[in-house]
């Protein structure tokens, strides 16, 4: 959520905003939130004064026993109070509600470095780095590559799960685990902290995330249980300091975490398509980072910079994408997409994305440092993939596919292949 003084001291400014976002249903909600939330101080200013009433009240009636008076009207004021104080305490818990589910649909404050457009046709390029390979041979898919050299079964995966899932089989499964060793090895000696995270969170702690629509349409949740499983590491490493204050001292918490993913892709395109790019269950390596605010945006620099020598290392061609205003999720304040040349599309497709939140979800957990001075203030949270191996698969066997069928294993990756440098059939 951002923060309500924004909408007290400078509504037109969160209006503005979300006009360049392209919500502009949103924009009444603007002024919805600073009439409630002038009816909630209001009510405050007379349980306020109806407090310092009770105290004066309580007073004079121990004054009035000792001087021998009469405190009988002094009583029946002091017995009509705290049954005001409640009525008032109500509608104030009321509106704090109706409050905060109403902020919850206003979208962060978006980054003066965001390019203001519609959709994703408008993403800004900002970089393009490695050399596009040429091929002297006709291309496959990785689909068909994968089947021929039998080192994955879809249809299998097919009868037992459905769409979206997959059998990964000797040296491919072998490749999926040295994805996932080079990452953390890399960004382990970055100094990053390693997590190994629950795959399952309760409704509170998922949803803090993204918006409850987006996590909706996307998480599989466990029938009967407040348990849901998780769409990437991201938001069991948000909640991770759930309510919690962090002393300055020990900012910034840098993380990551291996884990497997799970997505229901609703209405995604290409979820009934055979293959590894866009599935229900996934692999990932996932960077996270609580950090005081002012250093939110040179650690957003730190972890683009991380994604970008893993694609270097892989020595695959990449561009960076900044997107735009209206293709930007509503809890983010900035973020970019890394994008991998894929042969077989003759386009880029996107294999990361990086994000930082500002103090958005930080608000809906109550995560905050505590500077030197004993102050307290929230934390801002930034996410970035390292490595999601199942799309950063197809990319390498797409770009490393030989003309006799086989797949050259990226240098970097060798050293994990138990020695293998060509993935090629078994004989």
């Amino acid at each position: 959520m951002i923060d309500i003084k924004l909408i007290r001291e400078n509504p037109d400014f969160v209006k503005d905003n979300i006009k360049k976002k392209f919500q502009t249903d949103k924009v009444p909600l603007v002024d919805k939130i600073k009439k409630k939330d002038e009816e909630w101080r209001k009510l405050k200013t007379e349980v306020d004064n109806l407090r310092a009433e009770r105290n004066k009240v309580s007073k004079e009636i121990n004054e009035a026993k000792k001087s021998g008076k009469s405190v009988t009207v002094l009583m029946k004021r002091a017995k009509e109070i705290p049954d005001k104080i409640k009525e008032k305490e109500e509608t104030m818990a009321k509106l704090e509600k109706e409050i905060e589910e109403n902020l919850k649909q206003i979208p962060n404050i978006i980054s003066s470095k965001t390019p203001i457009g519609k959709d994703e046709s408008e993403n800004k390029e900002i970089k393009k780095s490695g050399a596009i390979h040429k091929f002297n041979f006709p291309i496959k898919t990785h689909v068909e590559i994968l089947e021929n050299l039998e080192v994955a079964d879809f249809d299998a995966s097919a009868r037992v799960s459905g769409n979206g899932f997959y059998y990964l089989k000797g040296d491919l499964a072998l490749l999926n685990q040295a994805l996932i060793r080079f990452a953390i090895d890399l960004i382990s000696k970055k100094g990053y902290t390693y997590i190994e995270p629950p795959l399952m969170l309760n409704e509170k702690s998922i949803y803090a995330s993204m918006d409850k629509k987006a996590i909706e349409s996307s998480v599989y949740s466990i029938k009967g249980e407040d348990l849901h499983l998780i769409g990437t590491a991201e938001q069991s490493l948000l909640a991770m300091h759930a309510d919690q204050s962090i002393v300055e001292s020990e900012l910034p918490k840098k993380y990551f975490a291996y884990s497997m993913c799970f997505r229901k892709e609703v209405g995604s395109h290409g979820i009934n398509e055979k293959g590894l790019w866009r599935t229900h269950q996934f692999n990932k390596v996932e960077q996270f980072v609580f950090c005081k605010p002012e250093d939110s945006e040179k650690i957003y620099d730190e972890l683009l910079k991380n994604s970008e020598e893993i694609l270097d290392k892989l020595e695959l061609p990449y561009r960076v994408l900044e997107i735009c205003s209206g293709d930007l999720a509503d809890w983010k304040f900035r973020s970019a997409d890394l994008e991998v040349y894929r042969p077989t599309t003759k386009a880029y497709g996107e294999v990361m994305s990086l994000s930082n939140c500002t103090d958005y979800q930080a608000r809906k957990l109550g995560i905050k440092y505590i500077d030197k001075k004993g102050n307290k203030g929230f934390l801002h949270t930034l996410n970035d993939t390292a490595i999601a191996t199942s799309r950063i698969m197809v990319t390498i066997i797409e770009n490393y596919q030989q003309k006799d069928g086989s797949i050259k294993v990226p240098d970097a990756l060798v050293p994990y292949m138990n020695g293998v440098k060509i993935i090629q059939k078994k004989k």
